[in-house]
Protein backbone atom coordinates (compact mmCIF):
# COMPACT_ATOMS: atom_id res chain seq x y z
CA UNK A 1 0.00 0.00 0.00
CA UNK A 2 1.10 3.30 -0.98
CA UNK A 3 2.46 5.66 1.83
CA UNK A 4 0.13 8.42 2.65
CA UNK A 5 2.63 10.95 3.35
CA UNK A 6 5.21 9.73 0.23
CA UNK A 7 4.22 13.32 -1.27
CA UNK A 8 4.62 15.92 1.47
CA UNK A 9 8.00 18.03 0.84
CA UNK A 10 9.64 17.81 4.13
CA UNK A 11 8.46 17.50 7.87
CA UNK A 12 9.71 14.48 8.12
CA UNK A 13 9.79 14.79 12.11
CA UNK A 14 6.32 15.26 11.99
CA UNK A 15 5.61 12.70 9.42
CA UNK A 16 6.82 10.42 11.84
CA UNK A 17 5.16 11.45 15.00
CA UNK A 18 1.78 11.41 13.05
CA UNK A 19 2.66 7.87 11.76
CA UNK A 20 3.23 6.73 15.52
CA UNK A 21 -0.02 7.68 16.46
CA UNK A 22 -2.27 6.63 13.73
CA UNK A 23 -3.28 3.04 15.90
CA UNK A 24 -3.63 5.56 19.65
CA UNK A 25 -4.45 9.19 18.28
CA UNK A 26 -5.07 11.81 20.39
CA UNK A 27 -8.31 13.44 20.54
CA UNK A 28 -7.47 16.58 19.34
CA UNK A 29 -4.24 18.01 17.31
CA UNK A 30 -3.54 21.77 16.26
CA UNK A 31 -1.28 22.08 13.30
CA UNK A 32 0.06 25.14 13.78
CA UNK A 33 2.92 27.00 11.03
CA UNK A 34 3.03 29.56 8.00
CA UNK A 35 1.06 29.84 5.49
CA UNK A 36 1.83 27.18 2.52
CA UNK A 37 4.49 24.88 4.82
CA UNK A 38 1.73 22.08 4.18
CA UNK A 39 -0.24 21.68 7.17
CA UNK A 40 -3.61 21.69 6.01
CA UNK A 41 -1.90 18.36 3.35
CA UNK A 42 -0.16 16.78 6.31
CA UNK A 43 -4.05 16.94 8.37
CA UNK A 44 -5.79 15.39 5.42
CA UNK A 45 -3.75 12.29 4.86
CA UNK A 46 -3.48 12.00 8.81
CA UNK A 47 -6.88 12.15 8.66
CA UNK A 48 -7.20 9.42 5.82
CA UNK A 49 -5.06 6.99 7.77
CA UNK A 50 -7.55 7.40 11.06
CA UNK A 51 -10.24 6.42 8.65
CA UNK A 52 -8.64 3.65 7.03
CA UNK A 53 -5.72 2.30 8.56
CA UNK A 54 -3.48 0.33 7.19
CA UNK A 55 -5.10 -1.91 5.21
CA UNK A 56 -8.74 -0.02 3.58
CA UNK A 57 -7.33 1.34 0.77
CA UNK A 58 -11.12 2.40 -0.21
CA UNK A 59 -11.54 4.56 2.74
CA UNK A 60 -8.25 6.39 2.63
CA UNK A 61 -8.75 7.34 -0.60
CA UNK A 62 -12.05 8.53 0.09
CA UNK A 63 -10.84 10.56 2.76
CA UNK A 64 -8.31 12.25 0.47
CA UNK A 65 -11.33 13.34 -1.65
CA UNK A 66 -13.09 14.37 1.28
CA UNK A 67 -15.86 11.87 0.72
CA UNK A 68 -15.60 9.64 3.64
CA UNK A 69 -18.86 9.40 5.35
CA UNK A 70 -16.71 9.58 8.47
CA UNK A 71 -14.85 12.66 7.61
CA UNK A 72 -16.54 16.16 8.33
CA UNK A 73 -14.51 19.56 6.63
CA UNK A 74 -15.46 22.67 8.29
CA UNK A 75 -14.91 25.53 6.38
CA UNK A 76 -15.41 29.31 7.03
CA UNK A 77 -19.07 30.36 6.30
CA UNK A 78 -18.44 32.61 3.34
CA UNK A 79 -15.15 34.38 2.97
CA UNK A 80 -13.87 34.52 6.60
CA UNK A 81 -15.26 33.44 9.32
CA UNK A 82 -16.37 29.65 11.04
CA UNK A 83 -19.10 30.38 13.01
CA UNK A 84 -20.86 29.29 16.28
CA UNK A 85 -23.89 27.69 14.23
CA UNK A 86 -21.37 25.26 12.73
CA UNK A 87 -19.76 24.69 16.02
CA UNK A 88 -23.00 23.38 17.30
CA UNK A 89 -23.29 21.26 14.02
CA UNK A 90 -19.76 19.30 15.05
CA UNK A 91 -21.19 19.30 18.74
CA UNK A 92 -23.89 17.69 17.73
CA UNK A 93 -22.24 15.21 15.26
CA UNK A 94 -19.78 14.18 17.50
CA UNK A 95 -22.17 12.77 19.93
CA UNK A 96 -22.76 10.09 16.67
CA UNK A 97 -22.14 6.94 15.81
CA UNK A 98 -19.44 6.54 12.80
CA UNK A 99 -21.00 4.93 9.62
CA UNK A 100 -18.05 2.99 8.77
CA UNK A 101 -14.48 3.50 10.17
CA UNK A 102 -13.58 3.28 13.93
CA UNK A 103 -13.97 7.02 14.55
CA UNK A 104 -15.18 10.20 12.80
CA UNK A 105 -12.64 12.46 12.09
CA UNK A 106 -13.50 16.23 11.80
CA UNK A 107 -10.97 18.78 10.11
CA UNK A 108 -10.87 22.56 9.83
CA UNK A 109 -8.23 23.07 7.51
CA UNK A 110 -8.73 27.54 8.27
CA UNK A 111 -9.65 26.97 12.40
CA UNK A 112 -7.72 30.22 12.69
CA UNK A 113 -11.18 31.80 11.28
CA UNK A 114 -13.26 30.39 14.08
CA UNK A 115 -14.57 32.96 16.10
CA UNK A 116 -14.79 33.41 20.07
CA UNK A 117 -18.28 32.27 20.29
CA UNK A 118 -17.68 28.76 17.98
CA UNK A 119 -14.40 28.15 19.74
CA UNK A 120 -16.30 28.47 22.96
CA UNK A 121 -19.48 26.05 21.97
CA UNK A 122 -16.19 23.28 20.95
CA UNK A 123 -14.28 23.95 23.98
CA UNK A 124 -17.08 21.45 26.01
CA UNK A 125 -16.54 18.78 23.23
CA UNK A 126 -13.09 18.63 23.93
CA UNK A 127 -13.28 18.90 27.29
CA UNK A 128 -14.86 15.54 27.27
CA UNK A 129 -12.95 13.61 24.95
CA UNK A 130 -14.43 10.79 23.06
CA UNK A 131 -12.55 7.54 21.82
CA UNK A 132 -14.83 7.56 18.44
CA UNK A 133 -13.74 11.02 17.62
CA UNK A 134 -10.57 12.79 16.55
CA UNK A 135 -10.32 16.77 15.19
CA UNK A 136 -7.81 18.40 13.28
CA UNK A 137 -7.61 21.98 13.46
CA UNK A 138 -5.49 23.73 11.39
CA UNK A 139 -3.81 27.79 11.75
CA UNK A 140 -0.93 29.96 11.70
CA UNK A 141 -0.76 30.25 15.95
CA UNK A 142 -1.61 28.93 18.86
CA UNK A 143 -2.71 32.45 19.71
CA UNK A 144 -5.39 32.24 16.92
CA UNK A 145 -7.73 30.45 19.79
CA UNK A 146 -8.82 30.71 23.21
CA UNK A 147 -6.28 29.36 25.65
CA UNK A 148 -8.66 26.68 26.84
CA UNK A 149 -9.16 25.44 23.67
CA UNK A 150 -5.35 25.45 22.80
CA UNK A 151 -4.30 23.80 25.65
CA UNK A 152 -6.80 20.92 24.61
CA UNK A 153 -5.10 19.87 21.75
CA UNK A 154 -1.59 18.48 20.81
CA UNK A 155 -0.01 20.91 18.90
CA UNK A 156 2.22 19.75 15.68
CA UNK A 157 4.27 22.60 14.69
CA UNK A 158 5.65 22.56 11.04
CA UNK A 159 7.79 25.29 10.29
CA UNK A 160 9.99 26.40 6.47
CA UNK A 161 11.29 23.80 5.08
CA UNK A 162 14.86 23.96 3.59
CA UNK A 163 15.49 25.64 0.61
CA UNK A 164 17.61 22.27 -0.55
CA UNK A 165 14.78 19.93 0.33
CA UNK A 166 12.08 21.77 -2.10
CA UNK A 167 14.64 22.10 -5.08
CA UNK A 168 15.04 18.49 -4.82
CA UNK A 169 11.00 17.75 -4.48
CA UNK A 170 10.40 20.22 -7.77
CA UNK A 171 13.13 18.08 -9.58
CA UNK A 172 11.76 15.09 -8.90
CA UNK A 173 8.40 16.58 -10.68
CA UNK A 174 10.19 17.33 -13.40
CA UNK A 175 12.02 21.00 -12.91
CA UNK A 176 14.98 21.98 -13.91
CA UNK A 177 17.51 22.61 -11.61
CA UNK A 178 17.74 25.95 -11.79
CA UNK A 179 14.40 26.82 -12.15
CA UNK A 180 13.54 24.76 -9.11
CA UNK A 181 16.16 26.79 -7.52
CA UNK A 182 14.29 30.03 -8.32
CA UNK A 183 11.11 29.18 -7.38
CA UNK A 184 12.06 27.53 -3.97
CA UNK A 185 13.66 31.31 -3.41
CA UNK A 186 10.65 32.91 -3.66
CA UNK A 187 8.79 30.35 -2.15
CA UNK A 188 10.35 31.02 0.99
CA UNK A 189 10.69 27.58 2.22
CA UNK A 190 7.11 26.66 1.81
CA UNK A 191 5.84 23.72 -0.22
CA UNK A 192 2.49 24.48 -1.10
CA UNK A 193 3.60 27.92 -2.63
CA UNK A 194 6.69 25.84 -4.54
CA UNK A 195 4.11 23.73 -6.07
CA UNK A 196 1.85 26.24 -6.83
CA UNK A 197 4.18 28.10 -9.19
CA UNK A 198 6.62 25.68 -9.82
CA UNK A 199 5.03 26.10 -13.71
CA UNK A 200 4.86 29.77 -13.94
CA UNK A 201 6.94 31.47 -16.31
CA UNK A 202 6.54 35.06 -14.01
CA UNK A 203 8.02 33.43 -10.82
CA UNK A 204 11.64 34.27 -13.16
CA UNK A 205 11.02 37.99 -12.26
CA UNK A 206 9.97 37.68 -8.40
CA UNK A 207 13.24 37.77 -7.06
CA UNK A 208 15.06 40.37 -9.41
CA UNK A 209 11.47 42.74 -8.70
CA UNK A 210 12.37 42.89 -5.08
CA UNK A 211 16.00 43.32 -5.71
CA UNK A 212 15.72 45.89 -7.56
CA UNK A 213 13.92 48.09 -4.63
CA UNK A 214 16.87 49.38 -3.25
CA UNK A 215 17.74 51.24 -5.99
CA UNK A 216 14.31 52.32 -6.71
CA UNK A 217 13.45 54.22 -3.50
CA UNK A 218 13.20 57.67 -2.71
CA UNK A 219 11.86 59.77 0.36
CA UNK A 220 8.75 60.65 -1.56
CA UNK A 221 5.50 59.24 -0.50
CA UNK A 222 3.90 59.32 -3.92
CA UNK A 223 6.91 57.58 -5.55
CA UNK A 224 6.73 54.89 -2.46
CA UNK A 225 2.90 54.58 -3.93
CA UNK A 226 3.61 54.05 -7.03
CA UNK A 227 6.41 51.99 -6.67
CA UNK A 228 3.54 49.80 -4.63
CA UNK A 229 1.31 50.12 -6.98
CA UNK A 230 3.81 48.30 -9.30
CA UNK A 231 4.51 45.63 -7.20
CA UNK A 232 1.43 44.24 -6.12
CA UNK A 233 0.32 45.07 -10.18
CA UNK A 234 3.25 42.38 -10.66
CA UNK A 235 2.41 40.12 -7.75
CA UNK A 236 -1.55 39.97 -8.76
CA UNK A 237 -1.10 37.20 -11.77
CA UNK A 238 1.19 34.93 -9.53
CA UNK A 239 -1.32 35.51 -6.71
CA UNK A 240 -4.12 34.14 -9.88
CA UNK A 241 -1.98 31.59 -10.62
CA UNK A 242 -1.64 30.06 -7.24
CA UNK A 243 -5.36 29.62 -6.75
CA UNK A 244 -6.99 25.89 -7.75
CA UNK A 245 -9.09 26.27 -10.55
CA UNK A 246 -12.79 25.94 -10.02
CA UNK A 247 -13.00 26.62 -6.31
CA UNK A 248 -16.04 27.89 -5.14
CA UNK A 249 -16.11 31.47 -4.86
CA UNK A 250 -15.86 31.96 -1.32
CA UNK A 251 -13.16 29.55 -0.67
CA UNK A 252 -11.11 31.39 -4.25
CA UNK A 253 -11.47 34.21 -2.34
CA UNK A 254 -9.89 32.82 0.74
CA UNK A 255 -7.12 31.04 -1.28
CA UNK A 256 -6.21 33.89 -3.18
CA UNK A 257 -5.62 36.24 0.64
CA UNK A 258 -3.54 33.36 1.31
CA UNK A 259 -1.13 33.40 -1.57
CA UNK A 260 -0.93 37.08 -1.65
CA UNK A 261 0.39 37.21 2.23
CA UNK A 262 2.95 34.69 1.16
CA UNK A 263 4.06 35.83 -1.34
CA UNK A 264 4.39 39.13 -0.02
CA UNK A 265 6.00 37.79 2.77
CA UNK A 266 8.59 36.01 0.72
CA UNK A 267 8.82 39.41 -1.17
CA UNK A 268 10.17 41.14 1.99
CA UNK A 269 12.18 38.80 3.19
CA UNK A 270 13.98 38.68 0.00
CA UNK A 271 14.51 42.49 0.43
CA UNK A 272 15.68 42.29 3.63
CA UNK A 273 18.15 39.78 2.95
CA UNK A 274 19.51 42.64 0.50
CA UNK A 275 19.86 45.44 3.44
CA UNK A 276 21.83 42.17 5.36
CA UNK A 277 23.88 41.31 2.67
CA UNK A 278 24.69 45.33 2.39
CA UNK A 279 25.77 45.68 5.96
CA UNK A 280 27.54 42.45 5.83
CA UNK A 281 29.35 42.60 3.31
CA UNK A 282 30.54 46.68 4.27
CA UNK A 283 32.04 44.87 7.64
CA UNK A 284 33.73 41.77 6.29
CA UNK A 285 30.96 38.84 6.41
CA UNK A 286 29.28 36.80 4.15
CA UNK A 287 26.57 37.39 1.96
CA UNK A 288 23.44 35.62 0.52
CA UNK A 289 22.51 37.32 -2.74
CA UNK A 290 25.67 36.46 -4.38
CA UNK A 291 24.91 37.62 -8.41
CA UNK A 292 24.14 40.89 -7.18
CA UNK A 293 26.78 43.44 -8.38
CA UNK A 294 28.70 44.11 -5.13
CA UNK A 295 29.04 47.51 -5.72
CA UNK A 296 25.12 48.55 -5.15
CA UNK A 297 25.52 47.01 -1.90
CA UNK A 298 28.31 50.13 -0.57
CA UNK A 299 25.54 52.65 -1.52
CA UNK A 300 24.23 52.08 1.97
CA UNK A 301 26.21 53.00 4.94
CA UNK A 302 25.88 49.24 7.32
CA UNK A 303 24.08 51.14 10.34
CA UNK A 304 21.21 52.23 7.73
CA UNK A 305 21.33 48.93 6.16
CA UNK A 306 20.46 47.23 9.36
CA UNK A 307 17.71 49.76 10.51
CA UNK A 308 16.56 48.99 6.45
CA UNK A 309 16.60 45.16 7.08
CA UNK A 310 14.48 45.93 10.38
CA UNK A 311 11.82 48.21 8.51
CA UNK A 312 11.11 45.74 6.12
CA UNK A 313 11.00 42.80 9.04
CA UNK A 314 8.52 45.65 10.42
CA UNK A 315 6.49 45.73 7.34
CA UNK A 316 5.91 41.65 7.49
CA UNK A 317 4.83 41.94 10.73
CA UNK A 318 1.93 44.19 9.41
CA UNK A 319 1.14 42.33 6.81
CA UNK A 320 0.36 39.71 8.30
CA UNK A 321 -2.00 41.50 10.78
CA UNK A 322 -3.83 42.25 7.82
CA UNK A 323 -3.22 46.45 7.62
CA UNK A 324 -3.66 47.23 3.84
CA UNK A 325 -1.15 46.04 1.90
CA UNK A 326 -0.37 49.33 -0.18
CA UNK A 327 -0.42 51.40 2.68
CA UNK A 328 2.31 49.30 4.21
CA UNK A 329 3.86 49.10 1.19
CA UNK A 330 3.63 52.44 0.60
CA UNK A 331 5.00 53.56 4.01
CA UNK A 332 8.28 51.07 4.08
CA UNK A 333 9.27 52.69 0.52
CA UNK A 334 9.08 56.22 1.30
CA UNK A 335 11.06 55.17 4.85
CA UNK A 336 13.72 53.37 2.68
CA UNK A 337 14.56 56.13 0.58
CA UNK A 338 14.76 58.84 3.34
CA UNK A 339 18.14 60.10 4.24
CA UNK A 340 17.62 59.48 8.04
Amino acid sequence: MNDLFEDVIGHEGVVELLRSELGHPAQAYLFVGPQSVGKETVALRFAAGLLGGDTDERARRLALMRAHPDLRVLEPEGATSLGVDQAREVVSRASLTPVEASRSVFLFPDAGAMTEQAANALLKTLEEPSAQVVFALVAESEDDFPPTVASRCRSVHMGRVPVAEIVAALVARGLSEDDASGVAVVSGGRPGLALALMSQPEVARFREMWLAIPREVTPHPGDGQRLAMDLLAELAPLVEQAVPVDLPKDKAQRARRRAEMSLLVSGLEILASWYSDAASLQLGGPIKNSDIDLADFTDVPPRRAVSSAEKVLDAVVDIQANLRRELVLTNLFASLGSEG
